[in-house]
């Protein structure tokens, strides 16, 4: 009798583990498909010149760290920088090619790098993403411009006199 206790409960225990995994799996395939829609329709609202909707795709205390060194934005001064380019209708058009997508253990984090098709060529757009109120937000957001190691030397030649002078403002800060 004590065997077949031992074995129901042994059963019961391997069934109950095999069920939680198969949930979580589930769980993070439908996040991968909501964080998936967040990035893709954040880039279409850029696309199509839609202020309002592509910024409720930040959180309210978020961080937009551009290509250029001196831009970290927060939420606010990103929307007044860019405001003008929406306005007029002159924005930037990205295309995810290939996207990577992590969670927290707790599921209300995640972050993510990608490749991008845009009119600089080939960027790379990584973030952090905060699941807020039931909805993903962006809270920090990176634009890179990626330098192929063949180039690397001359594009280096050509970004140092301007970057030696903002070198020097930083380290006597």
């Amino acid at each position: 009798m004590k065997r077949i206790i031992s074995i129901l409960i042994l059963s019961f225990l391997i069934f109950s583990m095999s069920v939680s995994a198969q949930k979580k799996g589930f769980y993070e395939n439908v996040q991968k498909k909501n964080v998936n829609k967040l990035l893709d329709d954040f880039n279409t609202f850029a696309a199509n010149a839609d202020y309002k909707n592509y910024f409720d795709c930040f959180a309210e205390e978020s961080t937009f760290i551009g290509t250029d060194a001196t831009e970290v934005w927060n939420k606010k001064e990103f929307m007044e920088w860019a405001k003008p380019f929406f306005d007029k209708g002159k924005t930037w058009n990205f295309k995810s090619l290939k996207r990577n997508i992590f969670f927290s253990k707790d599921g209300s984090y995640a972050w993510f790098d990608e490749i991008l098709d845009t009119q600089m060529k080939i960027c790379r757009g990584s973030g952090v993403l905060e699941k807020i109120g039931g909805k993903w937000k962006v809270k920090q957001y990176v634009l890179s411009v990626t330098v192929p190691n063949e180039v690397v030397d001359e594009v280096t030649k050509i970004k140092a006199p301007i970057e030696d002078m903002l070198i020097q403002k930083l380290k006597s800060q």
